[in-house]
Formats: structure tokens, C-alpha cells, sequence
């Protein structure tokens, strides 16, 4: 008898969703979140960002999140760090994850970030020693948003965001995570950068990262999943999108996501029933929302059985 094979969902609607709305949501409902998403399978969440809250206010509460996130036994909580100064932050709360995230177009870095690609890649670099210094067991992974395209720069070549992964990997990330912060991917794209990255990383964890902006944020986790990946980022009711993406439509939506990979034949440990409870619980707290999702709007098909392992899942190549 084979093992199923597993994959990995995780959970950033609190932070990427949450980054986004215009309500503020209190400490104690973001808690809540976690809480219900772990008793519903999904341990892996990004829980907050440490940026100003000047830049963020939704994220003012980022100390009193992660505290209380840590507090919860078998969640597996991270923030996002956009330098060393968020980075140290994180490691004096005590998270054993930290998500620190670049650009590979120098434009959106710029614009996200407010410094060349170059300083986020040497600020990393800083990081790791801090890290190596300070905070012995934390892991430490990066994203490289906007590697698929970019609404400022428009095209981002291929070979560039190769680099950028080589280097951060050269720099000891424990985890690379390859974004199509804009929507811009196909699944074309997706399927040859990411046997690339793969092959680059060898036994270093990838992870892949998409919007559904034009559609295609499914079709792109089924390419990345027959590329290899088993790692990916979703958001509860498609929460989120990025401020410089116009009439962006935001992430993948966590409970479709869930639905099209154990529909593959690949187990996630996610009940949907749960996840579309909690959902419902999101919108509550957050009226006037726009918030995305088949799976919510049409209900699971009587043919589907959760973690049946008898998906049409093919490696290709």
C-alpha cells in the first residue's frame, strides 16, 4: 500500500487579507482566526507583519498577535519582516518562523519597500547573522514577490528572479517562496520557473505564492503542482491583494485551494466544512468586504471525499 502523498496549505489572510480592509480587526477576533483555522487543520499561519503601524495600522497589535498565537499549542505561527529592524522584533517576541519579503522588480521594491532590490537582498544577508546570533532554531524564509510580472515595471525576466533565488540561498534562507503578487502568472510561466527553482533549491523547501486577479490562480497551483511543489499560501475567502495591483481581486482563496489539491489525490489535513464556518464568522467581522471563492458560493460536490487519495494527480516530466 503507497503512503498518500501530503501537501502543505498555508494560511495568510491574517496578514496579506487583513493588509488590505478597510475595517480594523481587534486582537482578540485575529486570535479567534487562529484558534478555529488550527482545530480546522491548517496550522501554518502568518499571523501578523512588524512594519510601523503608521504604514499599517492594522498591524499596530503585532506584539500582542504573535504572543498570543505562540500561546497555542501545535500552531506553527510567522510574521512577515520587510527589514532587519521587523526581523528583530519578531525574534524578541519569540517566533520560530519569519517570513522577510523582496522584490525581484526593482520598481515594486522600491515602491513596497522603499529601497533597491539590491539593499533588500544585503538586508537579508544581515538578518541571517542577526539571526545566527540572536535566535538559534528560527527559521528564516523569503518570498520574491512580483516574480511573474510586475503593474509598475511590467515584464520581470526569468533569469533575474533565478539570481535573486540563487543569492538568497548563497545567504542561507531555510525556505524560498516565488509570488505572483500582481496576478500577472500563467500556467506556462509557473510550470518553467518553478522546475527551475526547484532544481536550484535542491533539498531547501519552496513554496508558491499566487493572486487570482485574472483568473488563474487555481490553474497556477495545478502547474506548480506538477512542477513539484507541495508548499502553498492561501487566504481565507480570498482576502487581500496588493496596494500597487489596480482593482486587485487578491489571494487564492484558502478553501478552494484546499478543495483542488485534495482533489488531486493530495492530502492537506484541512477540513472545508470547518474552513467555510470560520468564513463565515470573517465576513461577519469584516461587512462590506469583497471576498471571493466557488467552493463557498456552491458547496462541495457529493462525489468529493476528503484525503480519498484517488485523484488524477500526474508528475509530468
Amino acid at each position: 500500500m503507497s503512503v498518500q502523498e501530503t501537501a502543505r496549505v498555508r494560511e495568510v489572510g491574517l496578514r496579506d487579507g487583513l493588509q488590505m480592509v478597510h475595517a480594523m480587526l481587534d486582537a482578540g477576533r485575529k486570535l479567534e482566526w487562529c484558534r478555529r483555522e488550527l482545530a480546522a487543520g491548517i496550522a501554518d499561519i502568518e499571523v501578523t507583519a512588524f512594519v510601523p503601524a503608521k504604514v499599517v495600522p492594522q498591524f499596530a497589535d503585532a506584539e500582542e498577535v504573535a504572543r498570543g498565537a505562540l500561546a497555542m499549542p501545535g500552531l506553527r505561527p510567522a510574521a512577515l519582516v520587510p527589514n532587519l529592524r521587523g526581523a528583530r522584533r519578531a525574534l524578541e517576541i519569540g517566533l520560530k518562523k519569519i517570513d522577510f519579503v523582496l522584490s525581484a522588480s526593482n520598481e515594486h521594491n522600491l515602491r513596497n519597500v522603499r529601497r533597491p532590490t539590491e539593499e533588500s537582498i544585503e538586508d537579508f544577508g544581515r538578518i541571517k547573522a542577526w539571526r545566527d546570533e540572536h535566535g538559534a532554531g528560527v527559521e528564516l524564509g523569503v518570498g520574491v514577490a512580483t516574480a511573474f510580472g510586475c503593474t509598475i515595471a511590467g515584464r520581470v525576466e526569468e533569469r533575474r528572479v533565478l539570481r535573486i533565488v540563487e543569492r538568497l540561498l548563497a545567504l542561507g534562507a531555510d525556505e524560498i517562496t516565488i509570488a505572483d503578487t500582481v496576478g500577472y502568472a500563467d500556467p506556462g510561466q509557473v510550470d518553467a520557473l518553478m522546475r527551475q527553482v526547484l532544481a536550484l533549491a535542491g533539498k531547501v523547501p519552496v513554496a508558491c505564492h499566487f493572486h487570482d486577479t485574472r483568473g488563474l490562480g487555481l490553474a497556477n497551483v495545478y502547474a506548480a503542482v506538477q512542477a513539484g511543489v507541495r508548499i502553498f499560501d492561501a487566504s481565507l475567502a480570498g482576502l487581500g491583494g496588493c496596494p500597487f495591483a489596480p482593482n486587485a481581486t487578491g489571494n487564492i482563496d484558502t478553501e478552494d485551494c484546499v478543495f483542488l489539491l485534495e482533489s488531486l489525490g493530495l492530502r492537506t489535513g484541512a477540513d472545508i466544512d470547518a474552513l467555510l464556518e470560520l468564513r463565515r464568522s470573517v465576513e461577519s467581522w469584516l461587512p462590506g468586504e469583497p471576498f471571493a471563492g466557488a467552493i463557498a458560493r456552491a458547496g462541495l460536490p457529493k462525489t468529493f471525499r476528503l484525503s480519498a487519495g484517488a485523484g488524477p494527480l500526474q508528475r509530468q516530466g
